[in-house]
């Protein structure tokens, strides 16, 4: 009540030095009164109706229709305060959901972390930008007790908060694999009962694993209905594709996963992706994958780390810097 009487003191101060000089002044004093009045929940009718009574009393000549017609923009006010309160509601609702989100994905990042094996035999680059604040893509690398490195990729079919909720299980679920249990199908298996136990029947992961063994050299891989990688072969300078096929997680509870073999010579190269790299649209549709392979040879001469930097400038520049899907890109190169 107090302020309602200082306002409208305020108001009739303002009001009168208006109609008396018609300044700049007086218009900004006006626009003072609207801030403190919205900071104090003032609805735009009260507004009007202190307005009309004190314009009484100031000018009490002003010809009766034009006081009257104060009533009528009063109920016209009235829907359009409503109306007001509600978007400001939305408003401070939006924000605290903005705040929420913000939290969420930090601790999604906390929760997806992980560090890049340093191995003698092999340069690793790895990189994942999500297309909004929470990603449906993971990736992760472990390095088993015969320093053996194990990398997975895996992607939600779908975005937002369900998604990142996925991907936060299948780490807890990667994590909790014993240490004895890395092979790739092996793997596979493990977590498709857990996805299919978990996880919404309406949504499904891919995922691609594989365990690469430094003493021999061979890299052995299986695939959930992942999206297929590419193999760079140093000798013969050919890029072929990486495929592997098996059944999404969470479709079938007792599915067995085919395990893969690749030899890997000097100079070659695991390329690694989500469906966020091969579907980046452009204004002309969406690029080839002989494109993406094109990119990836322009720099062969650079290290793991640098090659999916460089790509991911590159696709991101030719989206004009708005990601449509979460993008994962990793390379394991091994070392001449």
């Amino acid at each position: 009540m107090e302020f309602k009487d200082n306002l409208e003191g305020k108001y009739r101060e303002a009001l009168s030095s208006f109609l008396k000089d018609q300044t700049e002044q007086a218009l900004y004093q006006g626009q003072k009164i609207s801030r403190k009045t919205m900071e104090n929940r003032v609805s735009p009718e009260e507004i009007i109706s202190m307005h009309k009574s004190i314009l009484m009393e100031v000018c009490p000549d002003d010809p009766q229709k034009v006081l009257d017609s104060f009533d009528f923009l009063m109920e016209v006010m009235m829907g359009y305060g409503i109306a007001y309160r509600e978007h400001q509601s939305l408003r401070h609702q939006q924000q605290e959901l903005k705040s929420e989100i913000e939290l969420a994905a930090n601790v999604q990042h906390t929760l997806l972390e992980t560090k890049i094996p340093d191995v003698k035999v092999m340069d690793i680059g790895a990189i994942s930008v999500p297309a909004r604040q929470m990603s449906g893509d993971y990736y992760h690398f472990v390095q088993d007790e015969n320093q053996n490195i194990g990398v997975a990729i895996a992607d939600v079919i779908g975005k937002g908060i369900p998604a990142a909720l996925c991907m936060s299980m299948i780490k807890y679920a990667m994590d909790s694999l014993p240490e004895n249990r890395h092979a790739p199908s092996s793997v596979l298996e493990s977590l498709n009962r857990v996805v299919e136990q978990n996880v919404d029947p309406s949504m499904f992961i891919t995922m691609f694993y594989g365990l690469y063994n430094p003493d021999n050299h061979v890299f052995s891989y299986a695939a959930a209905g992942h999206e297929p990688g590419f193999y760079y072969e140093a000798s013969t300078d050919t890029m072929s594709d990486l495929d592997a096929r098996g059944l999404l997680l969470g479709v079938e509870k007792k599915t067995k996963y085919r395990q893969y073999e690749k030899q890997v010579e000097p100079g070659d190269m695991i390329i690694l992706l989500s469906d966020g790299v091969t579907e980046c649209r452009t204004s002309e549709g969406f690029i080839e994958r002989e494109t993406l392979m094109q990119f990836i040879r322009n720099n062969l001469h650079l290290g793991a780390q640098e090659i999916v930097n460089n790509i991911f400038k590159q696709l991101e520049k030719m989206q004009h810097f708005e990601l449509r899907d979460d993008f994962t890109l990793i390379i394991l190169k091994r070392d001449v």
